[in-house]
């Protein structure tokens, strides 16, 4: 395996760790109608994910810095055809980033609720636009000769990333919920479970035909295999969840969102951005990547950094392992 080879699987671990840690970030605060009945209980929510999120959104940086660096001809391709996506997505982390910190700020029931919409918001829209931009990369796009994005947003908006889309806001949604149940106690924890049940079967049936689809458009072995087993480890998810192992069950959601998205990166390579008008244009492994000497000095820097980012990660979530209890919030101060 050479060095491109290899950090084109670099950036779909990346990946696959925003969209598993982000993932239930997004599916949190897509959650709050759903089950922060009062106050207390939309604190107990944000309150889950409060010391993580920002760790958690730092792997898109680190994946899109490591893009750039390792694929220019990609990163290029990729933010001016998906420039507007990607856009409305950096609009809405920054709005739900932004809600978290100052909703606490007065205790007014108006000045919360707008934050909390902006969360709610902020939540979905990233949810349901990775997945309409990831189905798209692995579908293709009009890409010319010199690699230049020829469509619209609307070219983006067909049935197969529409349904991309659906599938990782049902998946990040369910993936949250499950989140929930597994870090709270009493009546949300039972809230959770019953919310999480329900929206992973409907989860169960729109992964299965986006990734139906994707294995017929896409079939070799190892896309067949890895669909699989995302589809096992979602009902093993579902079931876990049906009998109150919530650690159990978001484990086999993570391994869901993992296996998906390796199945995706599966599908693409050796391609990192298919043309649609000529096979010929495509933006490869081969054509897209840095120089070998770039790569060489990037991958001694990740074979020394990425081992301290997984074990700081690893301490932080150990130390805020604990559930976050209804008991606790109301008996903090209103700002908590």
């Amino acid at each position: 395996m050479d060095l491109a080879t290899l950090w084109f699987w670099i950036i779909a671990f990346l990946f696959i760790g925003y969209f598993v840690l982000d993932g239930f970030d997004f599916g949190v605060g897509m959650s709050l109608p759903f089950l922060g009945k009062d106050d207390v209980s939309r604190r107990q929510l944000i309150n889950t994910i409060g010391p993580v999120w920002d760790l958690n959104e730092t792997w898109l940086i680190v994946a899109g810095a490591c893009l750039f660096a390792s694929f220019p001809e990609w990163y290029a391709s990729l933010f001016s055809g998906f420039y507007l996506p990607l856009l409305i997505i950096l609009l809405a982390l920054i709005a739900r980033g932004v809600s978290f910190e100052y909703r606490h700020q007065r205790p007014d029931a108006k000045w919360k609720s707008r934050f909390d919409l902006m969360i709610i918001v902020g939540s979905a829209v990233p949810a349901f636009l990775w997945g309409v931009a990831f189905a798209n990369i692995v579908q293709g796009v009009p890409l010319d000769e010199n690699h230049i994005y020829q469509g619209t947003i609307f070219t983006l908006l067909n049935l197969y990333g529409l349904l991309g889309g659906a599938v990782t806001l049902l998946l990040f949604f369910t993936h949250g919920v499950t989140f929930v149940a597994l870090k709270t106690d009493g009546q949300m924890r039972e809230d959770a479970r019953r919310l999480a049940f329900r929206a992973g079967l409907v989860t169960l049936v729109a992964a299965a035909v986006f990734l139906v689809w994707t294995v017929l458009a896409h079939f070799s072995v190892a896309v067949l295999l890895l669909a699989a087993l995302a589809a096992v480890a979602l009902v093993a998810s579902i079931l876990a969840n049906l009998r109150g192992r919530e650690g159990a069950a978001f484990t086999f959601g993570a391994v869901t969102i993992g296996a998906a998205v390796l199945a995706l990166f599966t599908a693409l390579f050796p391609n990192v951005l298919p043309s649609t008008i000529d096979p010929a244009f495509s933006l490869t492994i081969e054509n897209a990547s840095s120089t070998p000497y770039t790569l060489e000095i990037m991958s001694w820097t990740a074979l020394f950094a990425l081992p301290l980012v997984l074990a700081y990660q690893g301490w932080t979530y150990w130390v805020f392992r604990k559930r976050v209890t209804r008991a606790s919030i109301e008996g903090a101060p209103a700002h908590a």
